[in-house]
Formats: C-alpha cells, sequence, structure tokens
C-alpha cells in the first residue's frame, strides 16, 4: 500500500520497477498537493511572498523501503557533464545562507565551526533551502577553509572578521611542517558523517554536491591570515619567495585533490572548486600559481572519479576566461562579470558552463529577476543548456522570496 499525504491511497499487488515509479509520478504532477509530497517546489505568485514548504520523503511499500524517484533527481548532473537536458537545472552559491531566518536561528547561537563540525546541524543548514524552494541540487554545509586544520592550518571565524588564521605559514620552514591529509575519514570525521546523511535525504530526489578551495585560493588565505582587498601578504610572498608560493600550492594541490575524493566517496555527485581569489590575481599570475595546481587537485578526481562532473569556478576569472579553456575541470563556472554568450564563444561550444547571474538582481522586484534568469538561459543557449546559478553567493540581506522566483522561473521556464 502507498500512501500519498492528503490525497489518495494507491494499492499495488506487484513489485514497483524504476519505470512505473516515473510513469506514477509523471501521472501525479498534474496535483499539486502530490506532487510536493515527491518534491519540494515552489510556484510563487505574482507579488506574493514564497512560503516555506517542507519536503516529505513519501515511501513505497516494497521492502527496499525507497524514497520515490524525482524524474529530475539527476537534471543538475547531467547539465554538469555537458548534457543537454529537458529544463535548465539550478542552485546557489551560498544557498544555505543567512538570507534565511531559519538559518539564522542556528548562525545566531552556534559558532560557524560548531555548526560545520557538527553533522546534525550542518545536516540541516544544508537541506533548509532545499525543503523551501527546491532547488536542483544540494550542497553541504561546509567552508573552503575546513581541512586545513587537519594539515596543521587552524583557524577561526571570528564575528565580523571572517575566518582569522592563527598561524599563519609564510616562510620554506612553515611549509615543510605542514602535515598530510591521510586519511580523511578519520581527521574530518564529521564531513563524512554529514555527507552520509544528506545523501539518504536527497537519494532519487536530488542531487547532491560536494566543494573544496582550489589550492592557491587556500594558500593565498592562509598566508595572508585573513580576507583582505589587497592580498598583500601573499602578493609578497608570489613576488619575493615564490618557489615558496608554489612548494605550498602543489602540498595543496595533492591534499585537496584527495579530500575532494573522500566527498565522493561519501556521497557527493557532483564537485566544485571555489577559486574565491582569482579576483587578486592577473592572466600570468593565475597562469602561473593557480591553474596549474587547480588543475593538478582537479585531475586526481578525475582519475580516481571519472564519472563525477568536477566545476570549477574562478570568481573575478571571467577578464582571462581564454586561460581556463583547457581546464581539467568538466564544467566552468561563470563570475557575473561577462556576458554569458560571449563567455561561451570564448570557451567553446565542448565547454558546458554555469551561472552567472549578478546576486544584486535579487534585491530587485520579482519581474526583474525573472526577466533575468530568461536573459541569462537564453544567452546560454536556450532552456536546458546550461547549469543556472549565480555569479557568485547569495549575498546576506537578500529577501528570501527573491531566491524562490529565481529558482520557480528557472524550473518553468522550458522549450
Amino acid at each position: 500500500s502507498l500512501t500519498i499525504p492528503h490525497c489518495c491511497t494507491l494499492h499495488l499487488n506487484h513489485r514497483i520497477t524504476h519505470a512505473m515509479v516515473r510513469t506514477i509520478v509523471t501521472v501525479l504532477t498534474g496535483c499539486a498537493a502530490v506532487a510536493s509530497a515527491f518534491v519540494p517546489s515552489t510556484k510563487p505568485s505574482m507579488g506574493a511572498p514564497v512560503r516555506s514548504r517542507r519536503a516529505t520523503t513519501t515511501t513505497m511499500g516494497v521492502p527496499t523501503d525507497t524514497p520515490f524517484a524525482n524524474p529530475d533527481h539527476d537534471l543538475l548532473v547531467r547539465a554538469a557533464k555537458g548534457e543537454e537536458c529537458e529544463r535548465t537545472p539550478v542552485w546557489l552559491m551560498r544557498q544555505a545562507g543567512r538570507y534565511m531566518a531559519d538559518f539564522r536561528k542556528y548562525s545566531d547561537n552556534y559558532p560557524f565551526r560548531v555548526r560545520s563540525e557538527t553533522p546534525e546541524i550542518a545536516t540541516e543548514l544544508s537541506l533548509q533551502c532545499w525543503k523551501a524552494y527546491g532547488m536542483d541540487g544540494v550542497i553541504m554545509f561546509s567552508d573552503i577553509l575546513t581541512p586545513l586544520p587537519a594539515m596543521g592550518i587552524d583557524f577561526d571565524v571570528i564575528k565580523g572578521k571572517g575566518p582569522v588564521i592563527s598561524n599563519p605559514p609564510r616562510c620554506a620552514a612553515d611549509i615543510a611542517k605542514l602535515t598530510h591529509l591521510e586519511d580523511p575519514g578519520a581527521q574530518l570525521p564529521f564531513v563524512g558523517e554529514t555527507l552520509r546523511n544528506l545523501r539518504k535525504e536527497t537519494e532519487g530526489r536530488t542531487s547532491l554536491l560536494g566543494f573544496v578551495g582550489a589550492p592557491f585560493t587556500l594558500a593565498a588565505y592562509s598566508v595572508n591570515g585573513m580576507a583582505n582587498k589587497h592580498c598583500f601578504e601573499t602578493k609578497k610572498m608570489m613576488s619575493h619567495d615564490p618557489e615558496v608560493m608554489h612548494a605550498f600550492c602543489d602540498h595543496l594541490a595533492t591534499n585537496i585533490g584527495e579530500y575532494a575524493c573522500h566527498q565522493i566517496e561519501e556521497g557527493a555527485q557532483v564537485i566544485q572548486f571555489f577559486e574565491s581569489w582569482a579576483h587578486h590575481l592577473s592572466p600570468d599570475q593565475f597562469s602561473e600559481f593557480a591553474k596549474p595546481y587547480a588543475n593538478k587537485a582537479m585531475a586526481i578526481v578525475k582519475a580516481k572519479h571519472p564519472d563525477v562532473p568536477v566545476i570549477y569556478f574562478a570568481n573575478g576569472g571571467s577578464s582571462y576566461l581564454e586561460r581556463q579553456t583547457d581546464m581539467t575541470s568538466d564544467s566552468v563556472c561563470l563570475d557575473w562579470g561577462v556576458d554569458i554568450a560571449a563567455a561561451r564563444k570564448t570557451l567553446g561550444p565542448k565547454t558546458p558552463v554555469s551561472g552567472n547571474m549578478d546576486p544584486m538582481i535579487l534585491f530587485g522586484p520579482e519581474a526583474s529577476i525573472r526577466k533575468e534568469v530568461r536573459s541569462i538561459i537564453d544567452g546560454a543557449g536556450g532552456p536546458g543548456a546550461h547549469l543556472l546559478n549565480l555569479g557568485h553567493g547569495v549575498m546576506q540581506g537578500t529577501p528570501e522570496e527573491a531566491v524562490g522566483y529565481f529558482v520557480d522561473e528557472a524550473k518553468t521556464y522550458t522549450k
């Protein structure tokens, strides 16, 4: 017996196959109450606020008791591989963030590392936005700096300042003392537990993303000690002791590659590499200090997990997009500083892309948000031709309903 909440009960005498599940879901999509039981979705009316809707797992009355399959559950994975899809899948960088009131109930009461390193909390924070708005992917709530303490670089997140490195490595001796991420499961057990929790919640319902910081970005943050608009200490090292910076980036490339593999082995279906500090680099500096080490780390992932798509995002890197045409990634995520149609011409037709709406558009009226979503989808080649995202993370203070409009327009703008 299969129970559909608030609707009907369907009695089945035979074993349900995946094909039957797809048929049942398709037949029942005309009933909004039933559809919402299968997968979270958002259907905001014009000018009306989007209300949070909890996703419920409807299970089949068979021995496996597996969640009902959402036909679009792997749309994001397929788009990241470069497959053309029925519609444009959508997720947002920093979609689990302080713009949500439910998220702030945790961020106002628990320090960042408590939240990110406590699997129960990290799992809840990862799922909140998906339950509310039905993105096509859930990304683990964590931080690019999370693996650093396991390598001997400690950090904390200070309110009003952001992450602060307590022991910045700034010479060859400091780099030589760094340790290796030899057993992520033992050294960072909370990461694996969070991903396993999330995979159970999302299996057959949506895609699960993991992420890492790219080697240069992690090196730059570590050397500088904290965010700095001039990247002062890091650029001094690049100029005066480039061999030390190269050694540091190389150390990180190996370890971050293995860390990304660990995330896949714990359940992640897509990995995004964040080159968050690419905006500090000139084109030549990118080619020397960032690109080779990002490629080395991503090559480790592709060697072990060739079927798992890898996305590379260089924040501020659109000014040297032509140098990203041969990245080891499967896909390139674009920042908002480039026209997506022009970016596609630069990268070539064989390079899948994601992005790239200006996050500030989400502070505008609903009509403007929907218009911009359609414009970006059209510029990328039309519905189903790319993976929609912002060109940076969701900003604190973004109206929650705006995220709903963004997701809804992507999911309803079809061929």
